[in-house]
């Protein structure tokens, strides 16, 4: 049974903490789906983590689908509400911007790892229109953040490089955090953000 579902009896489904009981099953389900495959999961197995039947899910949760669809869309609106937290700044910098987005990457990455996971390799099995919908939601945010890199350029405090390129590293990079959380070398959470952050933005600032 996933780790962190020691909390459930066999007749009820708990809510803990900050987690209401909906918040329960969908963490659950993202670890299944992240560690089993979404086509290969079922609801059976879902319950099961849970430590209940499998109708019982049904009062809290109408498909499979729908779990996914929750899960995807609700990492894809964090992140984007971070987003649009952080060009509201008009304080900051490009580069200070951009430095406050890859540490928000990281840190959702490292605490939510099986949320973010799902939304990043298993969307592709979202039904229409709502895989188009999930897309869209991915192309828009990947091009707000290449808008703040061309402000960046244009103000002179990032190097004149490739936008796009500079965004597709850094998000093939946070992505790359997968690796971490599955092997966990000797490298602690913080000195994995500072050192990511620190060679992210060293390649793009431009030098005084």
């Amino acid at each position: 049974m996933l780790v962190f579902l020691y909390f459930y009896t066999v007749a009820k489904i708990k809510s803990v903490k900050n987690f209401s009981k909906k918040e329960v099953i969908l963490r659950a389900a993202a670890a299944l789906f992240a560690t089993k495959g979404f086509g290969a999961a079922s609801m059976r197995n879902l319950a099961d983590e849970l430590g209940i039947e499998a109708p019982s899910l049904y009062n809290h949760i109408g498909s499979k689908s729908q779990l996914l669809e929750e899960i995807c869309f609700k990492v894809a609106q964090r992140f984007t509400d971070h987003l649009t937290e952080v060009e509201g700044m008009a304080q900051l910098s490009s580069v200070q911007k951009l430095e406050r987005i890859l540490r928000f990457h990281i840190t959702l990455t490292l605490a939510d790892f099986y949320e973010v996971f799902v939304a990043n390799h298993e969307w592709k099995y979202l039904p229409e229109p709502l895989l188009a919908e999930f897309l869209q939601q991915r192309r828009q945010y990947e091009k707000r953040l290449i808008a703040l890199v061309e402000a960046g350029i244009k103000k002179k405090e990032i190097k004149k490089i490739n936008a796009y390129t500079a965004v597709l590293t850094c998000l093939s990079a946070l992505r790359g955090l997968e690796f971490w959380q599955r092997n966990k070398r000797n490298v602690s959470a913080k000195e994995l953000e500072e050192d990511m952050v620190a060679l992210l933005l060293y390649g793009i600032i431009k030098n005084q």
